[in-house]
């Protein structure tokens, strides 16, 4: 029997060794500390910075107890995720994981899902970076700005993994500094410190705490959980990290840690300064807060900050793409040569491929321009909430399995299975939601018709792979 033939069958006939074996070659180059940058590179970006106007809008100052639900969502999937990379690191993750102990196709649709979800959200990282730079040269084409990031983008992926570790640690680190600096400053603008006192009245002013009632928290949690995506991907860094099984679980805590607290206090800050009815995507509600204090050279401090971030973040996520299509590859779901690795270890053709969400985001953002940004990050949501609620299914597989063989693992979830049984069921009630988001609409139009597609090409793909000869 060959090796696709194999990988047709049923996971329990898979020697999970065989598995594993296959991303061989990559470089364990990373630091604990560069995979806890990476994973906050790649969630501190858009969703914060500019698409937590889009909460705000939809709850109001109640958006603090939105993303306070969806912290809470998102901590059941990194105690899933944490117990599976600490146990198996591999680029593959959670597609690895999903394809070990689900079956062959969950590993598939898992994968690509999130490989074209990511491509879009780079898409929309890079859009997002071109309304920051309107901010100091609105008559510049976005186009110009999208081509030249992108080719930034993908140089920066191309290099060693320790020079890519090394270049996202500095500028992840910009915008952890800055977030601090921010809640630090904040604080005193609301509490009056150096400055005149504005106090508590916005977030009760207008239309009170809870302006859009509770459903308007409840479609509030859905951009929260669009905005800790991200965390999934330290993840995939298990198959570079020097130690993985201690560097993975540590970072995703830290990780977790400053997202909560960078998410409930800059949120808190920005509805506490600038009355909520006044936001929008136009800007940044970070530069916006400066902005209207009148603080000098704060707003252009503010949107280098968010530009950085916007850029930081696609290159993570740009990162990762790359791995699940190499990950794909040398599980012979996709073509051979995106596989192959340079001397440096670094997969430069997965990487190649993986950015054509630059080119999407260049031809969107040339021909509709107002509306590019929205459009790319509801059709990237639909898979975020998919691979968390496939991460949950697979460690409730990856618990009963470890029981069954009696085998000890390291525990980061509680015991039993309720943690991941809460999480996946507030994840489908939050895909689910979306519907009656007239901006993400689009999320639950294109999301089950992509995965109708991904389970015909599967078992297309598993046809072809028994009627082959054996080699």
């Amino acid at each position: 029997m060959n090796e696709l033939q194999q990988q047709s069958e049923p996971p329990s006939n898979i020697p999970q060794t065989e598995i594993l074996n296959r991303e061989a070659g990559l470089h364990r180059g990373l630091t604990s500390w560069q995979v806890a940058m990476i994973g906050l590179g790649s969630t501190i970006g858009t969703g914060l910075f500019l698409g937590s106007a889009l909460s705000v809008k939809l709850a109001g100052p109640a958006v603090l107890v939105s993303f306070l639900l969806g912290a809470i969502v998102t901590v059941t999937v990194m105690w899933a995720l944490a117990e599976m990379a600490a146990e198996h690191p591999a680029a593959g993750s959670f597609g690895l994981y999903a394809e070990m102990y689900l079956h062959p196709w969950a590993g598939f649709a898992i994968r690509y899902t999130y490989w074209l979800s990511l491509v879009f959200v780079v898409g929309s990282e890079v859009v997002a970076a071109s309304i920051y730079c309107k901010y100091w040269w609105p008559a510049v084409p976005s186009w110009m700005w999208i081509a030249g990031f992108s080719l930034a983008l993908l140089y920066a992926n191309t290099i060693s993994i320790k020079s890519f570790g090394a270049f996202e640690y500095w500028f992840a680190m910009i915008k952890v500094v800055t977030i601090v600096a921010f809640l630090i400053l904040g604080a005193a603008l609301l509490f009056g410190v150096g400055f005149p006192r504005i106090g508590g009245t916005n977030y009760t002013a207008h239309g009170g705490f809870f302006p859009n009632g509770l459903s308007g928290v409840g479609l509030g949690v859905t951009m929260a959980i669009f905005s800790f995506l991200g965390l999934e991907i330290v993840g995939a860094t298990a198959g570079e990290a020097a130690n993985p099984s201690v560097a993975v679980p540590r970072a995703l805590r830290r990780t977790l840690a400053f997202l909560v607290l960078f998410y409930l206090g800059g949120l808190a800050i920005v509805v506490g300064i600038v009355p909520w009815r006044e936001l929008d995507l136009v800007e940044s509600p970070f530069v916006r807060v400066f902005r209207s204090v009148g603080i000098p050279g704060a707003g252009n401090v503010m949107n280098f900050v968010v530009l950085t971030a916007a850029l930081s973040s696609a290159m993570c996520n740009l990162y990762f793409t790359a791995r699940l299509l190499f990950s794909l590859a040398r599980g012979g779901y996709a073509p051979a040569s995106l596989g192959k690795l340079s001397k440096r270890g670094m997969p430069v053709a997965a990487v190649l491929a993986s950015g054509v969400g630059l080119l999407v985001a260049f031809f969107l953002s040339h021909f509709f321009e107002a509306t590019a940004f929205v459009f790319m990050i509801g059709v990237a949501f639909f898979g975020g909430p998919f691979v968390w609620i496939m991460i949950l299914a697979t460690h409730l597989a990856f618990r009963r399995a470890n029981e069954r063989a009696g085998k000890s693992i390291l525990r980061f979830a509680p015991p039993g299975l309720w943690s991941s049984l809460f999480g996946l069921i507030a994840l489908v009630a939050v895909l689910i939601s979306t519907w009656w988001v007239p901006k993400f609409r689009v999320t639950m139009i294109a999301g089950p018709a992509w995965l109708v597609f991904m389970t015909i090409c599967y078992f297309i793909w598993a046809r072809v792979a028994r009627e082959k000869p054996n080699a």
